[in-house]
């Protein structure tokens, strides 16, 4: 599909002045917020008493929202970002940050800072990749997860507004933006939401690992793209 010179519009699901969508506004598009999905959370207690585990560990603003109110005073919190740090509204935690907001960043800090390994419960959405988990797998750090919550499809559901594109930010968001977006361009954050699209017949036009310069890089080279006679 080819976009016009002038800003094409992709929706997202996030609010207009939201980090990613100015990487996005950046990128030479123009975001249009679409909150179609809401986060439900879970009533799942934590797989082990949280004041006997090393560190919590938190991947995302909304696991942090959720597990927040329920950590003891003091908690050593391992953190996936700046936006789950904000999320978890506390000052009575210790909270730690890797290198990068990613899992992997996240894992070599836990390994840097419990040289030893130890138990950690690791706060998580329902379909969140478990990359720690398989890391971590047979080793001295063990993972114990805590799902606090699932996203879910909004009722009523809002239609697609007037777009040239999606970005889809999760497996669940891509199975739903499939069947509405048979005819506009398809991006997806995460190579498993990109597999989610491609399930449900509509393979995307690009994808990245979920980290906003690649996001940036991706959205700008296929504009470019595009739009070279």
């Amino acid at each position: 599909m080819r976009v016009s010179p002038a800003k094409p519009r992709l929706a997202l699901a996030r609010p207009a002045h939201h980090p990613l969508s100015d990487t996005v506004r950046k990128a030479g598009w123009e975001p249009v917020p679409y909150p179609f999905t809401r986060l439900q959370p879970s009533i799942l207690p934590p797989p082990i008493p949280l004041a006997t585990a090393a560190a919590v560990l938190l991947l995302s603003p909304s696991g942090a929202r959720v597990a927040g109110p329920k950590l003891p005073p003091g908690t050593l919190c391992l953190v996936q970002g700046g936006g789950t740090a904000e999320a978890l509204d506390r000052e009575d935690l210790e909270i730690l940050l890797p290198s990068e907001a990613r899992a992997e960043a996240l894992w070599d800090l836990l390994r840097e800072r419990f040289p030893d390994g130890g138990g950690f419960v690791l706060a998580r959405g329902e379909r969140s990749r478990e990359y720690l988990e398989e890391a971590a797998r047979g080793s001295a750090w063990r993972i114990h997860p805590w799902i606090t919550h699932r996203e879910a499809m909004r009722v009523p559901f809002p239609p697609l507004p007037e777009v040239e594109g999606v970005l889809a930010l999760s497996p669940l968001q891509a199975e739903i933006l499939a069947p509405l977006s048979r005819n506009l361009l398809r991006f997806a954050w995460g190579e498993g939401t990109a597999r989610a699209f491609a399930k449900a017949g509509a393979p995307v036009h690009g994808h990245c690992e979920p980290k906003p310069s690649l996001l940036w890089a991706l959205l700008a080279q296929h504009l470019k793209e595009e739009n070279t006679p």
